[in-house]
C-alpha cells in the first residue's frame, strides 16, 4: 500500500523541490529584517493575528474553489489545530523577542532549530539520525554561526542571553517540531487543505490572545509601513512559506527540509549585498563553506533513504 506521502514524491521531482526550499529560505530570511522594521507598530499577538486572518482569507477562495466546501472530520481538525500551536508560538516569540534583542541574538539562536528538529524526529517519527547526517548537522551549525558573528570568536563568546533570546529560545523550540509534526500528521489530502486549516487555526489562536489588547488600539495613528510589513509577510512568509514547507516536508523528510535553515544568514548576507551597499565579507566565507558542506551531508543521506 503507497503511504500518503508518496504521492507527492512522484508528482514533483526532487530537483524541483529543492529550488522551492531555497526560495522558502529566501522568503524566510526577509521575514527578520521585515518583522525587526515593524515589531513596535503592534503588540506582537495583534501583529501576528492580522498577518494570519490575512493569509487565510487570500487562501480561501483558491481552496475552496479547487477542493469543494467540505469540513474536515473531527481527528483531521484536531491534527491542524495542533500544528498550528508551534507556528503560533514561534512567531509570537520572535516578535516579542526583537523588542528586546537584536537580530544578531535571533539569528546565532534560530541555528539550531535543524538539531532540535533530527531529536524531535527521533521521538515523533521514530527516525534515528545516522553518523552522516549528525555530521553534517554540527558542520550546519558552526558555519551558520561563524556567518552570524562574522567569524569572530569573541562576539560569540560575549553573547549573554537576555529575556529576548530566552524567549525566542523557546520560540525554536516549538518551531523544531512544526516539520515532524507534519509527517506525523499528513494522511494523504491536498498541501493547500493542510496548509489553510493550518493557518486558519493560528488565526483562531491569535484572536484569543489578541481579544484584550484589540480594543486598546488606535488604528488610525498606526504607520503604514507596520501595515505594508504585515502584508508582506502574510503573502509570503506565511501563505507560500508554509505550502512550501509542508510540501518539502513529505518529499525530502524533516530534518533534511530544516536542514535549508541553515541558509538563512547566508540569504541575509546576499539580500543585504542587494539591498544596500553592503559588500561580501572575505571572513564570511569559510562559514558559507561549511554550511554548503553540511546541505550536502544532509540532503544526500535523505535522498539515499529516499532511494531506499
Amino acid at each position: 500500500m503507497n503511504s500518503p506521502h508518496s504521492h507527492y514524491s512522484s508528482t514533483y521531482p526532487r530537483s524541483l523541490i529543492h529550488l522551492l526550499m531555497l526560495l522558502m529560505v529566501a522568503l524566510i530570511a526577509s521575514s527578520f529584517p521585515v518583522g525587526a522594521l515593524i515589531t513596535s507598530g503592534l503588540p506582537p499577538e495583534v501583529m501576528m493575528f492580522l498577518r494570519f486572518l490575512l493569509a487565510a482569507l487570500m487562501f480561501a477562495p483558491y481552496v475552496f474553489i479547487k477542493n469543494g466546501w467540505h469540513l474536515p472530520g473531527p481527528r483531521k481538525l484536531a491534527g491542524y489545530a495542533a500544528l498550528s500551536v508551534p507556528l503560533v508560538v514561534f512567531f509570537w516569540c520572535m516578535f516579542e523577542a526583537l523588542r528586546y534583542t537584536s537580530a544578531l541574538n535571533t539569528g546565532a539562536i534560530y541555528t539550531i532549530v535543524p538539531a532540535i528538529t533530527a531529536l524531535y524526529v527521533f521521538f515523533i517519527n521514530r527516525e534515528k539520525t545516522s553518523k552522516q547526517r549528525a555530521t553534517g548537522l554540527l558542520a550546519g551549525t558552526l558555519g551558520a554561526l561563524w556567518i552570524v558573528f562574522r567569524g569572530d570568536i569573541n562576539n560569540l563568546l560575549q553573547l549573554e542571553l537576555n529575556y529576548g533570546d530566552l524567549l525566542f529560545l523557546l520560540g525554536c523550540l516549538f518551531m523544531a517540531a512544526y516539520n515532524p509534526m507534519i509527517k506525523k500528521f499528513y494522511s494523504g489530502e491536498a498541501m493547500e487543505t493542510m496548509t489553510f486549516w493550518v493557518i486558519s487555526f493560528g488565526t483562531l489562536w491569535l484572536l484569543l490572545l489578541s481579544l484584550p489588547t484589540l480594543n486598546q488600539i488606535e488604528w488610525r495613528t498606526v504607520d503604514n509601513h507596520v501595515y505594508l510589513g504585515i502584508i508582506y509577510l502574510a503573502i509570503f512568509t506565511t501563505l507560500i512559506s508554509f505550502f512550501l514547507l509542508q510540501l518539502g516536508t513529505l518529499v525530502l523528510g524533516p530534518t533534511p527540509v530544516a536542514a535549508y535553515s541553515f541558509l538563512t544568514p547566508v540569504f541575509v548576507v546576499i539580500l543585504n549585498l542587494f539591498t544596500s551597499s553592503a559588500t561580501l565579507q572575505w571572513q564570511l566565507l569559510p562559514g558559507i563553506a561549511l554550511v554548503l558542506i553540511a546541505m550536502i551531508l544532509v540532503q544526500r543521506e535523505g535522498y539515499s533513504l529516499q532511494k531506499a
